[in-house]
Formats: C-alpha cells, structure tokens, sequence
C-alpha cells in the first residue's frame, strides 16, 4: 500500500555568515570557553542491550503532547491503513528517530553508538523540544519517504520545459514538499513563438496550469499542494501579475510576490522610471514608474494580501553559493531562498521548553541545537528524491533550516513585552546564540563527515569547512507549534482566548461553544491567582485583555496579541530574527482593518530600511476566508448572517456535490460490532459529507 511502514530493518538508508554585524568565522570555533557538544555528553544511558529503538520501545518516556495535538497527529501524521491507525505517538516518534539514525551508518557509527543518537533524536520530540518539518514527522520510514520541506522548480521558456518542471511539481506534491516558482524566464503575453508563428499566452496562463494540478494532485494526500510564484518587476506582464488574485478566487493554490531590485526601491521616492525587459530577447521592451507600480502592489495588499515583495538583491548577496547561480525564488512562505532544483528540510527549536528558573536555559539551547543541526544533516541522506537534478544539488550544498518557535511564549513567561526593546534585544541575543551554536555543529559534522561537496565553489572556501551551506530559517510552523503547545515560529499571540462553535442545528445557529485558552496565559493566570471561566468568556468576546481591570497591569503588558502590536514593532521583530539568520524569515504584519494603503507602504520600506528580505502583509477581514479570526472581527459578520436567517429572506439548501471528494474511513469498535465512518472533504479541506455503516447491526 502507498503508506506501508517499512520495518526498521528494512530502512534503506546548508548560511552565510554575513549579518548586518560581520562574525570571525575561525574565532567562533577557537572559543575554548564553549567547546563543540559530544556525542558522549550526558544524556539516556541505554538500558539493556537492544538492536533498534523498536526494542526499547516500552522502556522510553511517553510523549507529552496535549489532547489538541493528539487529535492532530491522528488526522494528519499517524500512518493509516484502511482507515485504522496503525501506530500511537510514541511510534510515530521512534519511526521518525531510527529511521533518520540510521543514516548515521553511513558515516561508520556502530549499532551501539546508532541506537544511542536514535534515543537522543526521540527524546527532543517526545520533551516537545524540536520537531523536523512536516514531510518528516509523515514521511520518514513510510515507502514515499520524501522528507523535505522546500523546493525550487526552474521553469524554462519552452513547452518541453514547463511540462517537465509541471511533472516535477506534481512529484513533489505527491510527497508532501510545497514549490516555488519564478516565471521570470517565460516570454511575456502576446510575444510571439517561433516554432508555431503564434503568440505566447504569458506567465499567468501557464500559472494557470500549475494551479489546477496543485489543486488536483493532494499535498501528501493530506491538503492541496502550496506554491510561491515570483515575478521580476522588470517582467513586462508585471501590471498584470500584481492584479492576478484581485478577484480573490484566482490562483488559491499560489502565493504571490514581486521581486524588487535595490534599482527599483530606489527609485521609488522619486518616481523615477525603469526598462521592462523582454526575457526572450533581453531587449527593453517599455518603461514604467516605479513610484506607479509600489503604488499598485501596496493597494493590492492592502485589499487581499497579494502580492508580497521580496527583495531579490538582499538575497544574493547574502547566496552562500553564488558561483552556482542566482537565486530567482522562495518556497511558499518565503522563508527559503534557494536555487533552481534545490531543496531544503526545516526544523524549529521550541523556546517554550527553553526555559528554567524563570531564564532561558542556555546550555539545553546548546545541546538541542548541536542535535538538531545532526538530525536534519541526516535527513538529506535518509530522504528519498524524485527528481535527480534536485538530489544532485540539495546533496551538493547540503542546505538546512533551523528556526525556532514559542517566542512569545518565552517572552510571556519571561515578563517580557513582545511590543518592547528588550523583546527586540532578546531576539537578537537568541538568534545570534542559535547561529553560532550551529555553524560549530555544522564544523564538527564537517570533520567527520566532510564539508558540503560544492564548499569550493562558495564563499566558505577559504573558512573553517562546513557541512551545510546554510543553518538557520525562521519558519512559520503552523502544524508543528500546535504539535509542541506552543505559539507559531516568531509571531506574537493571535489571541489570549478563543471561542470555537461547532455541532450546528439547521436553522444555522450553533449549539456547542468551546472556549479554547492560550496554555501559557492559563497557567500564569492561574498562578496569579485571576483565573475564572467567566473572566474566559469575557477575554474571548472581547479578544483583548488591554481593557480588562481586572487582570493585573503586568500581565496586560505581556499577553499583547498581534492586533494590539503598531506594525513597525512587528518588522523590528523580524529584522532582529534576520539579522542572525541565514536564510530569511517567515513572518505576518498585522494591520487592523482601518489601515490605510499609506500604512502597507510605510511598512514595505521600513523592512526594507532594516534588511528584511522580503515582507508579507494581512490587513484584518480582507480576506473572505482568513485562516484565523477573532471574534471580534467576526462578530459583525454573524450578527448580520444571524438577522437574514432569521427574516426568512434565505433558506438553506444542499450544496452541489462534485463527481470526486477525498477523505478517509475510519473503523470503530463498538459494544455492536465496528462501526466504518467515512469523512470526505471539500476542496478546501473541510468536512463535506459523512457516512457510517455498523459491520454487525444485530445489537439494536
């Protein structure tokens, strides 16, 4: 079956150091004060002899996921066959933790020292201390076995070449990976096409294609297949592509962004103009003002989001390898910047377990991060590929990204204001600690395992060797921080307390309310002694704790959510992450919905004034289907949909089925015999329809 599990005997078995302050490579790893962590340092004494982790199984220490992520990783994690879980977490975990361990044979470590790195591997998930990205937590062990994360798909301007990168894409999404995109190289709409006599439909209808396939072809068979499409704003169709999701029922399956040169910023106090260029003949083909097409994407953003912009010329010059090539594009959330046909897997540190006697526990920080720059290096070996030009290149550079997540979390259980200098000072300090603590891992794997295979051909040459080509990405970590209990890669809380309706009665109204409470708030209000269900509601129907008297001033301060932070403090936020990461940083800036176009216009410059390397805005309620709402911002919303109901001017009616629906059926055992329910979901993931059979129906 596609997910069989192979049994464990059956495994077959890289950033610049350049921020904005300048770091001595060869001092970094001479501080005698800090010496690299061993692999003999204390940690799990074996306890019997045993052959694989599987034989250790009882004797290891049970996960500590809450009920929430349980739930999670049965509907989306857990290998599955016929609709019955076949493993619980803890198997889940020991899969993941030998099968990446036993790569290490490779490098001639023993069955003893294996076992050994496999319980070390275990013990950061099951202490909810770091997570590998998603394609690994599902995939390692399991027959696709795609294990990273992020990948970049060159599009060429031919047919041959956009079908090939379409069935490269479709093999990836197959796996589990998300794609990005530049369809910089494609000639523009209306150029002609000299094999044919005809003319060229453009990046977006080509575009086009790649989203109906993402939309067709399942994301690990878990959701549809995410995608990052980049455009230079010298392309001649630019106009057309910032207008592209205006309708807000385009391209669903696509981020978008702009690619803006350090020209073009320039140029945009002034108005100045700037070439379009024909990427077929490399000839100028118009000219636009940059100050018109700022103008342009900023209103685009500040209606749906779309576009972004990222700042290509930061960048490249922070491209470890720039002998290999430019870097054109990102992954989806644009916090991986890679070359054609690379790849890269993500892992995050969670802050929130970082933490004793009320300070950061900084030599756990260390060992987790020297663990977790080893794990994902052996990732790249354990992961299988589909595409031999993305397994040349993502072994050649050897690119990991390394983020963190629970950062507010940290700080709330610190005392510490996100909205706050010492936040900012803070973040730099961790980073920089993280980075550090990295490239002396990233050093001693090099000795042992040798340097990335195109070291030679980047700017570490003449440095102390590597193993990876990059180290650190600040992710978004949607589904892994709920796994680890904690808040989301960098971002600040959403809300302190949320309400979340369900069981719907037919008149549209709901008829179960549950009050979901930030885990970090809980338990300092309960601490503090304030905490009540009432006060619970009261937070939830007011999703802001500023107004509330009675919670004390210095929790107010520190339980801030993102719509209660001015959105410079938010890019100040990001830029600190940047500064001591590799790669780039994934992060939202949250405007309310009285934010002005002026106000996304501020913040693209501020991010760049600061070295960001890109930027992503969300204006509150400007999209039909945001991801996350209070219920504030939704209150209007149901108020308005609860009066029409009830006025009668609408019914209720089915809603249309289409000829194919996904889901998974699940086997039950009941007091009657099992009981087989099958869920399937719309195209948007949700549930659509359910049916139910009892196997042995004799019991009623």
């Amino acid at each position: 079956m596609a997910n069989e599990l192979i049994g464990p005997e059956k495994v077959r078995i890289t950033s610049l150091l350049r921020p904005a302050e300048e770091t001595n490579l060869d001092s970094l790893f001479n501080d005698s004060k800090q010496p690299p962590t061993k692999m003999n340092q204390k940690e799990t004494k074996l306890k019997k002899p045993a052959k694989t982790l599987w034989d250790l199984r009882k004797d290891l220490e049970e996960p500590q996921f809450s009920p929430n992520a349980l739930g999670i990783l049965a509907k989306r994690y857990l290998a599955k066959e016929e609709g019955e879980e076949n493993e619980t977490p803890k198997d889940l975990l020991v899969r993941v933790a030998w099968t990446i361990a036993k790569t290490e044979e490779l490098y001639g470590q023993n069955a003893a020292e294996i076992l050994e790195i496999s319980q070390k591997f275990y013990e950061l998930m099951a202490r909810l201390e770091f997570f590998p990205n998603s394609p690994t937590l599902r995939g390692a062990g399991r027959r696709i076995h795609q294990l990273a994360a992020c990948f970049v798909v060159p599009i060429e301007d031919s047919m041959e070449g956009i079908f090939e990168a379409l069935k490269n894409t479709a093999l990836i999404h197959k796996g589990g990976g998300g794609t990005g995109f530049s369809f910089g190289r494609l000639r523009p709409h209306g150029d002609k096409v000299g094999s044919t006599g005809g003319v060229a439909g453009g990046p977006l209808s080509f575009m086009r294609i790649f989203d109906t396939m993402s939309h067709e072809v399942m994301q690990g068979g878990v959701r549809v297949g995410a995608n990052m499409g980049i455009l230079p704003v010298w392309h001649p169709d630019i106009e057309k592509w910032i207008d592209a999701k205006i309708d807000g029922k385009s391209f669903l399956n696509f981020n978008l962004s702009v690619a803006v040169s350090n020209d073009f910023m320039d140029k945009i106090a002034k108005n100045e103009e700037f070439d379009l260029i024909n990427p077929r003949t490399k000839k100028a083909t118009g000219k636009l003002r940059a100050g018109d097409i700022f103008e342009r994407i900023c209103t685009n953003a500040w209606k749906n989001g779309d576009p972004g912009m990222i700042f290509i010329d930061k960048i490249n010059e922070h491209n470890p390898t720039p002998a290999l090539g430019e870097i054109e594009s990102t992954n989806p959330c644009g916090e991986q910047p890679l070359l054609p046909y690379e790849s890269c897997n993500l892992g995050s540190i969670n802050l929130a377990r970082m933490i004793k006697n009320h300070d950061i526990n900084w030599p756990r920080l260390r060992q987790v991060t020297h663990l977790a720059v080893r794990f994902m290096d052996n990732i790249i070996d354990a992961n299988r590929y589909f595409v031999p030009e993305i397994e040349k290149m993502t072994k050649g550079n050897r690119k990991i990204g390394l983020g963190v997540m629970g950062f507010a979390d940290l700080l709330a259980e610190l005392g510490i204001a996100y909205n706050s200098p010492e936040a900012i000072k803070l973040a730099e300090k961790i980073m920089k600690f993280i980075r550090e603590e990295g490239f002396k891992a990233s050093a001693d794997l090099a000795k042992t395992r040798g340097p990335f295979p195109n070291i030679k051909q980047s700017i570490y040459r003449h440095q102390t060797p590597l193993r990876n080509a990059t180290i650190t990405t600040i992710a978004p970590t949607g589904t892994l921080s709920l796994l680890g209990g904690c808040t989301g890669g960098i971002e600040p809380f959403f809300a302190i307390v949320v309400k979340k309706k369900s069981i719907w009665k037919q008149d549209g109204t709901a008829e179960l309310e549950q009050i979901y409470v930030n885990p970090t708030f809980e338990k300092i209000a309960k601490r503090e002694g304030f905490y009540s269900p009432e006060l619970m509601n009261k937070i939830a129907a007011t999703n802001s704790i500023q107004s509330l008297s009675e919670i004390p001033a210095k929790i107010r301060r520190v339980f801030v959510t993102a719509h209660d932070i001015e959105p410079a403090w938010h890019i100040k936020m990001q830029a600190a992450f940047q500064k001591y990461t590799d790669n780039a940083v994934s992060k939202t800036i949250n405007f309310p919905n009285s934010a002005t176009v002026a106000d996304i216009k501020k913040a693209y410059l501020l991010a760049y004034k600061l070295n960001c390397k890109g930027l992503t805005v969300y204006r509150d309620g400007s999209r039909e289907n945001q991801p996350l709402a209070t219920a504030k911002s939704e209150a209007g919303k149901e108020e308005e949909a609860e009066k029409v109901m009830a006025s009668g001017a609408v019914k209720i009616v089915p809603r249309e089925r289409p000829d194919v629906v996904r889901g998974f059926t699940y086997r039950i055992k009941t007091a009657y015999g099992k009981l087989y329910v099958t869920i399937n979901d719309d195209e948007n993931g949700q549930p659509f329809e359910i049916f139910s059979h009892l196997g042995k129906a004799g019991g009623f």
